[in-house]
């Protein structure tokens, strides 16, 4: 980290880590630039889960941009403000590996997405490969100890905390899920289960590290129900703004119930790094507040900066292809390939 600027960003000091040793040591007595790698997968991370929400219909050209404005005016600030020593960190705010940097943040900006784009000409929600859902799920669950473990930043009791919590929320919230199928419509579906694991690690990564195991369990199956009602309730009731993969059901909702819930479960006796117990385990109501203030703050900031981002490209491109290459397919008309083949578009 170099500078603090109003608690909101660093400077320019170490850009393109110009004065930076990258064997030069961290607090934690991790070399700079291995440190840095492990934040650039957070980066990238990112908006490869809100992208999800205008699949099928956005321009390549626009995402990309967007892409880049959205990380300097949004991302980058949010990760000084909760993980650089910020605002919301000198407030005191929680976030063990994501909640609110990544998981809410893109969950709503795939929510302003799915409002700036409009929704898809030919909608189709049913996935095309199952397989491939499934294989999926799986390497995200697997890379999901990678770095909610890793962000304990050492091989420590710590480190072994977050990878229990993340299996136990992810399983809970898996079966919590398929439950709530088998009462809604009788029979378990293989999309349902891996939306449900998916749950269960987005609402634990905030509080992976801070929390008890039976915290974990709570927390991963409020996650399911939570996400679950709102994606078969609360979604249809608004078919204009159309998330093609829920990015906003899973990431943003599971995500702000995780991050809300680090200020009810989170325990000093777990974790050094918590000042202030949560207020389900003794702590009082300082951690919660300061919990639901992170979140807001996050909301807010990803929404509003989201859509100013998107109002303003609008005018200087076209945002979502026609409808003619929309049904065409993007790999085609936009990309011109198929799959296992390159061909020439005429």
């Amino acid at each position: 980290m170099s500078g603090n600027v109003l608690g909101i960003i660093g400077n320019l000091h170490a850009v393109m880590f110009n004065h930076v040793g990258l064997d030069r040591l961290t607090k934690t007595g991790i070399p700079e630039g291995i440190y840095s790698l492990f934040q650039m997968m957070f980066a990238i991370i990112t908006p490869a889960l809100f992208v999800g929400a205008v699949v099928g219909r956005v321009r390549f050209k626009f995402l990309t941009a967007f892409i880049i404005c959205w990380s300097i005016v949004v991302y980058y600030p949010l990760v000084h403000m909760v993980w650089g020593g910020g605002l919301l960190a000198k407030l005191g705010a929680l976030d063990f590996a994501g909640g609110t940097v990544v998981h809410i943040n893109a969950g709503v900006t795939a929510l302003a997405l799915s409002i700036g784009v409009g929704p898809r000409h030919f909608r189709n929600d049913k996935p095309a490969n199952r397989s491939w859902v499934l294989l999926g799920t799986a390497i995200l669950w697997i890379g999901w100890y990678g770095f909610n473990a890793g962000s304990a930043l050492a091989i420590n009791d710590v480190a072994a905390q977050a990878m229990i919590t993340t299996t136990v929320s992810s399983a809970a919230a898996m079966v919590a899920w398929q439950l709530l199928e088998v009462w809604q419509t009788g029979h378990v579906t293989l999309v349902g289960t891996c939306t449900g694991a998916l749950c269960g690690l987005v609402s634990i990564t905030p509080a992976t590290g801070y929390v008890s195991i039976d915290a974990a369990l709570w927390i991963g199956l409020i996650a399911a129900a939570c996400s679950f009602y709102f994606i078969t309730e609360i979604k249809p009731l608004f078919p204009s703004i159309d998330d093609t993969l829920d990015a906003f059901g899973c990431h943003g909702v599971s995500g702000i119930w995780g991050s809300i819930a680090t200020g009810l479960f989170a325990q000093h006796s777990i974790n050094s790094q918590v000042k202030y117990d949560g207020l389900f385990v003794g702590g009082g109501w300082h951690l919660f507040g300061v919990q639901l203030l992170a979140t807001l703050i996050t909301v807010v900031m990803a929404f509003v900066f989201s859509l100013v981002i998107i109002k303003i490209l609008q005018h200087l491109m076209t945002i979502r292809v026609s409808e003619a290459d929309e049904a065409r397919g993007l790999d085609l008309s936009q990309h011109a390939e198929t799959l296992g083949t390159i061909e020439s578009v005429k």
